[in-house]
């Protein structure tokens, strides 16, 4: 928090042992419910800029082998950024969804198998 926002929020009113207790309640607060909002609240995914895709992949779909590039049916391109092999034995143009994690990292789901790689985009 910048000081212009501890200003704005009146915090810059409380005292020393006010401010120790509204710090011991954040620490135990991030530490346990902001989790489950990350992934639960909509305001909250909204603030931290929650990503989500879904498209489908364009053309026969083999799966991946650890230097894949999916190309998406909106024209997108994403590449295989972890390792890992998976062998799709489902429909040719399965749908998939891209989400971000907490870290900033792209994840690709296959929705009719629910399998996963990590994931980059290429353009």
């Amino acid at each position: 928090m910048s000081g212009d926002e501890f200003e704005a929020a009146g915090l810059g009113q409380l005292d020393a042992e006010q401010l120790r207790a509204l710090d011991t309640w954040l620490l135990k607060y991030t530490a346990g419910e902001a989790e489950l909002l990350q992934i639960d609240n909509e305001e909250v995914k909204e603030a931290r800029g929650f990503f989500s895709l879904r498209a489908r992949i364009d053309g026969d779909f083999q799966g991946w082998d650890g230097e894949t590039k999916f190309y998406l049916d909106n024209g997108q391109v994403w590449r295989q950024r972890l390792s890992g092999r998976y062998k799709h034995r489902g429909e040719p143009n399965p749908e998939i969804e891209i989400t971000r994690n907490w870290l900033g990292f792209y994840k690709m789901t296959v929705l009719e198998t629910d399998k996963s790689v990590g994931v980059s985009l290429v353009k």
